[in-house]
């Protein structure tokens, strides 16, 4: 089993940034892949970006720009650092791992990007 606990949302202005945690109580190295994904109200859970265990990341085409995924073993942690924060980035962001043929989601952090 694995719990995730995500970190770092909160409200900022158009055109700035954060950067988003989620640690792992399982070994991070032990993980095949850790995802970031984001529900906006009213809309479906969309995916945002990915790292395997060997460190390779993926961002979803739409978010490359201004998004990047990576990740810390030794902290049992996952990043996603967001930048150029638009209003329309508002959403809940959730991380999720598979492990074993299970996949896991935290709770997920708020970001709300408001002037």
């Amino acid at each position: 089993q694995v719990q995730l606990q995500e970190s770092g949302g909160g409200l900022v202005q158009p055109g700035g940034s954060l950067r988003l945690s989620c640690i792992s109580s399982r070994n991070l190295a032990a993980i095949h892949a850790m995802d970031w994904y984001r529900q906006a109200p009213g809309k479906e859970l969309e995916w945002v970006a990915r790292i395997n265990a060997w460190n390779n990341g993926n961002t979803a085409d739409s978010l490359k720009d201004r998004f990047a995924i990576s990740r810390d073993n030794a902290a049992n942690t996952v990043y996603l650092q967001m930048n150029s924060l638009k209003p329309e980035d508002t959403a809940v962001y959730y991380c999720g791992a598979s492990y074993l043929g299970t996949d896991y989601r935290g709770q997920g952090t708020q970001v709300t990007v408001s002037s």
